[in-house]
């Protein structure tokens, strides 16, 4: 960071009144923080890394205090980034605020293989932190198992389920899938069943795995009881009883092997759908237009079983369909694995987190396992004249919002709680701010910036909403292409 680039962010935090996702302030004109610990385990754990700056005191109305003595707190800082595993290599800025020094120690996002970064004197279970908004928390046992999951490579759907016996697979689900494996594969042919379903791990060690289960036991629930999926329309966005006692407009609880759920969930949302009927002023004619395009909800729901989390920290876990007023929620648990960040999403050949049973779904002709199913759920959207699906992925889960029309759109995006401000928008009202995008992206703008000039709290919405489509389309490029995701990414209009 340049001295200049810190002045201007400084001046920007204090217009702002507050901290933020990457930046932290510590006072530090009485002597060194000495418990930046947390901070620099949060930071380094997140895409975009993070900036802690001193000299600032948010008890003092975010004036500059500075600091007691720049080359002892660098020393200092320094020192605390060397007790953290592995050790963090800080960046520092000095600037001159009304004749007092203000330093800023960049903090650099770790790789993946590397996380969780965290303090060695508590030790990788308790010294390992996560940035929420503006504060430091620490991870959970799931993210910090997430972490050394892909960093192993550990394999959990093709673990052997002990209470399960070979004979609990059905016999018919599973000689229908192996004749269509051998089907032109000559090899494979001449090999006995038991060892093709050894290789294919369907089975290991004379058990069903439990990637076999999901897929061929006609009940798996019966080993996994909350593997499947929990669906509901409701009757409230605040999920209120009504007065008669009821939460819901239909509710249900879908079981069974993967692909009965795929085609149970279906059924639900088709019993579900609202449709419009349109008469065109040509001919007259009329035509019923779903709520959702139905395919890209079953690109939804497919991917939630295909990719969700399997692993024990998650078995207690459904999958989650929900209609609310005016859009569609669909969550599994099990955030992005691997190295795919909400950027690169539907652009980058994902890391594939259960390949056995994405393997298995493609052979039983239930999905291409050509990783589109993200560009057609964006494309379907559009066609319909729907926004721009939301995507979020946080806190060990992955989530999916379609939005039932434009007229809904929330300024404030979608929060934590799924509240949206319902206030009307109209379809002018998104291009407008299109335009806005491109005009106030005349010179390069990060996504912070953009998203405050939008006046939108949802960074992930406002980038997803406005800024992808404009990039799609060619008119809005990137500084960095090769990193998507880096906290240094700026966008600028194509002139």
């Amino acid at each position: 960071m340049l001295e200049l680039d810190l002045l201007n962010l400084v001046e920007k935090i204090q217009n702002r009144k507050a901290e933020a996702q990457t930046i932290e302030l510590k006072a530090a004109h009485e002597g060194c923080p000495t418990k930046l610990y947390d901070t620099l385990s949060s930071f380094s754990n997140q895409d975009d890394g993070g900036i802690i700056i001193f000299g600032l005191d948010e008890q003092q109305d975010y004036s500059a205090v500075g600091v007691y003595d720049v080359q002892d707190l660098i020393k200092h800082v320094a020192e605390q980034c060397n007790q953290m595993h592995p050790k963090v290599r800080a960046m520092f800025t000095i600037c001159d605020i009304e004749g007092k020094h203000v330093v800023s120690a960049e903090i650099p996002s770790m790789d993946i293989t590397d996380r969780p970064c965290y303090y060695e004197g508590k030790g990788r279970n308790r010294g390992s932190y996560i940035r929420v908004g503006e504060a430091d928390e620490p991870m959970t046992e799931y993210e910090i198992y997430s972490y050394e999951a892909f960093r192993r490579k550990y394999e959990d759907e093709t673990h052997p389920v002990e209470r399960a016996d070979i004979n609990d697979l059905d016999e018919s689900r599973v000689t229908s899938y192996i004749t269509t494996l051998k089907d032109g594969k000559p090899n494979l042919s001449q090999m006995p069943d038991s060892r093709i379903l050894d290789l294919m791990s369907i089975v290991r060690e004379g058990k069903p795995t439990l990637a076999g289960a999901m897929l061929f036991c006609p009940y798996p629930q019966a080993f996994f009881p909350q593997l499947g999926i929990i669906a509901a329309r409701q009757l409230s966005d605040e999920i209120p009883a009504n007065t008669d006692g009821e939460r819901f407009q239909d509710n249900e609880r879908i079981e069974g092997p993967l692909p009965d759920q795929l085609r149970d969930a279906m059924y639900f949302i088709r019993r579900n759908m609202r449709t419009k009927t349109s008469i065109s002023p040509q001919t007259g004619e009329r035509s019923d237009v779903p709520e959702y395009p139905i395919a890209a909800i079953r690109e939804i729901v497919l991917n939630a079983l295909i990719h969700r989390d399997y692993s024990i920290h998650t078995q207690g876990k459904p999958i989650r369909l929900r209609f609310l007023s005016d859009r569609l929620v669909i969550s599994n648990p099990g955030g992005l694995y691997g190295r795919l960040t909400l950027d690169q999403l539907g652009h980058v050949q994902p890391d594939t987190r259960n390949p056995v049973i994405a393997t298995t779904m493609e052979v039983l002709k239930l999905t291409e396992n050509r990783h589109s199913g993200i560009p057609t759920i964006r494309r379907l959207m559009s066609e319909a004249g729907l926004p721009e699906p939301l995507f979020e992925n946080r806190h060990g889960e992955f989530r999916v919002t379609l939005f039932a029309s434009s007229a809904h759109e929330s300024p404030n995006g979608a929060d934590s709680t799924d509240k949206m401000d319902t206030a009307p928008t109209t379809r002018l009202d998104a291009a407008t701010k299109r335009q806005a995008v491109l005009e106030f992206c005349s010179t390069p703008r990060t996504r912070n910036q953009i998203a405050e000039h939008l006046g939108i709290n949802s960074t992930t919405y406002a980038i997803s909403r406005y800024v992808q489509p404009l990039v799609q389309e060619g008119l809005l490029r990137l500084s960095l292409p090769d990193k998507p995701s880096s906290r240094n990414q700026t966008y600028q209009a194509v002139q």
